[in-house]
């Protein structure tokens, strides 16, 4: 029986939303496709009808993901487009730490992306300069001598480091953890001319 067009976006569709759900979880490696097939309500022959490979699969769940990610963090609050503050205390927060399934896909992969293959990295690549896009408009003064954009890479790339580590050291020193977060909000916040407090 031939599957409609219709049926075919569906799975495509639950293909990805699992893939980067247990890509964020577990990390890209550390997943099958069998398992993805699985988690979609799928076999993982399904799987190879909609993508040419796992990598493929990767980098289209990256994509979905990242452009979720950054829809949350710039949507407007209070019908005003987000500040830098907004930014950080969004992203820097412990509700996203917390949530690596859900969280956002940058500081669930940044370490990992650099053994997956080109398409994977261009998604990644893609993502944290949208990201930087929306950190760059939201800079305020600063004494700092590096151009705005230089400024918005630097931000954005602690954002996601500042994650990765408070994630990393949290089952060991909780306290820790949130202190890494709440260092990262002030400290590129000071050289992002905003106030984070």
């Amino acid at each position: 029986m031939k599957v409609t067009k219709r049926k075919t976006a569906q799975h495509r569709a639950a293909l990805v939303r699992a893939a980067a759900r247990l890509f964020r979880g577990r990390g890209i490696d550390g997943v099958g496709v069998a398992e993805i097939g699985k988690a979609a309500g799928l076999t993982h022959g399904a799987l190879y009808a909609q993508f040419p490979s796992k990598g493929a699969l990767a980098a289209e769940a990256l994509r979905q993901g990242l452009d979720r990610s950054i829809a949350y963090l710039t949507a407007p609050k209070h019908n005003h487009r987000p500040t830098l503050r907004d930014y950080l205390n969004r992203y820097l927060s412990r509700s996203l730490r917390d949530n690596l399934a859900d969280g956002c896909p940058m500081a669930a992969s940044a370490s990992e992306i650099a053994r997956q293959d080109a398409l994977v990295s261009a998604r990644f690549s893609e993502g944290f300069e949208r990201t930087v896009d929306a950190v760059q408009a939201a800079l305020g003064p600063s004494n700092s001598t590096a151009s705005e954009r230089r400024r918005a890479r630097a931000i954005v790339a602690a954002m996601i480091g500042g994650v990765a580590v408070s994630r990393a050291v949290l089952k060991a020193r909780p306290r820790l953890a949130d202190d890494i977060l709440t260092a990262v909000r002030e400290v590129v916040g000071e050289v992002g001319g905003a106030t984070t407090r």
